[in-house]
C-alpha cells in the first residue's frame, strides 16, 4: 500500500473533517454548558438581608431588606412612598431627596441599612391636600414646577436649606445678619444648585422660597 496516498488530504477534505469535529464538541459542551448554569443559579447563595427600623413621616416601621436596597427603592418599592422620585439614579439631579435626621440627602446614593433608627421625612410627611406645608403652599402660589417630576426634591430640600442657613450662621452675629442670611438669594440659589428643575422654574423656585424665608424671619 502507499503511505504517501494514505496520509494525503485535500483542503476540501480537511475542511469537511474539521466542521465535523467542531459540530460534535458543540453538541457536547452546549448541553454540559447549560446543566452547569442551571446548577450554578440553584446553588448560589441567597442575598444577605438584614432587619431596619426606622421613623418615616412619624410613623416607625420596620422592613427585612436586601443589603443591597437604597433608601430610595426602600421608600418607593417597599413602603409605597412614590412621591420621592428617581431621577437620573446617581446623585446627579436632586429628584429623591429626603429629609434624613434634619439633613437633607441623595435618597439614591445610600443604602437603607446605614439609616437604623432614623428619623426620615418625604414629600408625603411635609403636608397634605388640606394641610400644606408653606412651602408647598408657596410652590402652588408662584408656580415653582411645570412638569412636576421634580418638585418633591426641590421641595424636600428648600426645606432643609432653610434650616441648613439658619445652622450656619455663627451663634455670635447679630439678629440683623442672621436675618439677611435667610434672605440671600445667592446663598440659596447656590444651595439649591443640586436640584435640577429640567423645565427651568428656577426663579419661581426662588420665589417660593424666599417667601418661605420671609415669613420665619
Amino acid at each position: 500500500m502507499d503511505d504517501k496516498s494514505d496520509a494525503s488530504f485535500t483542503r476540501r477534505e480537511v475542511l469537511k473533517l474539521t466542521a465535523v469535529s467542531m459540530g460534535v464538541a458543540t453538541t457536547t459542551m452546549v448541553p454540559l454548558m447549560s446543566r452547569a448554569l442551571a446548577e450554578e443559579s440553584t446553588g448560589a447563595a441567597k442575598p444577605s438581608t438584614q432587619h431596619v427600623r426606622m421613623t418615616v413621616n412619624g410613623k416607625a416601621i420596620e422592613l427585612d431588606l436586601d443589603t443591597r436596597t437604597t433608601l430610595l427603592d426602600a421608600l418607593r418599592e417597599h413602603l409605597q412612598l412614590t412621591g420621592t422620585k428617581k431621577g437620573c439614579d446617581h446623585g446627579q439631579c436632586g429628584a429623591c431627596t429626603a429629609i434624613v435626621d434634619g439633613r437633607r440627602i441623595n435618597t439614591c446614593l445610600t443604602f437603607a441599612v446605614m439609616h437604623e433608627g432614623a428619623k426620615v421625612t418625604t414629600i408625603e410627611g411635609l403636608g397634605t391636600p388640606g394641610a400644606l406645608h408653606p412651602m408647598q403652599a408657596a410652590f402652588v402660589k408662584h408656580d415653582g414646577y411645570q412638569c412636576g417630576y421634580c418638585t418633591p426634591g426641590q421641595i424636600c430640600s428648600a426645606v432643609a436649606v432653610l434650616d441648613e442657613i439658619r445652622r450656619d450662621v455663627p451663634s455670635h452675629v447679630s439678629a440683623e445678619l442672621t436675618t439677611r442670611a435667610k434672605f440671600s438669594v445667592d446663598e440659596v440659589r447656590e444651595r439649591m444648585s443640586g436640584n435640577i428643575c429640567r423645565c427651568g422654574a428656577y426663579s419661581n423656585i426662588i420665589e417660593a422660597i424666599t417667601e418661605v424665608a420671609g415669613e420665619r424671619a
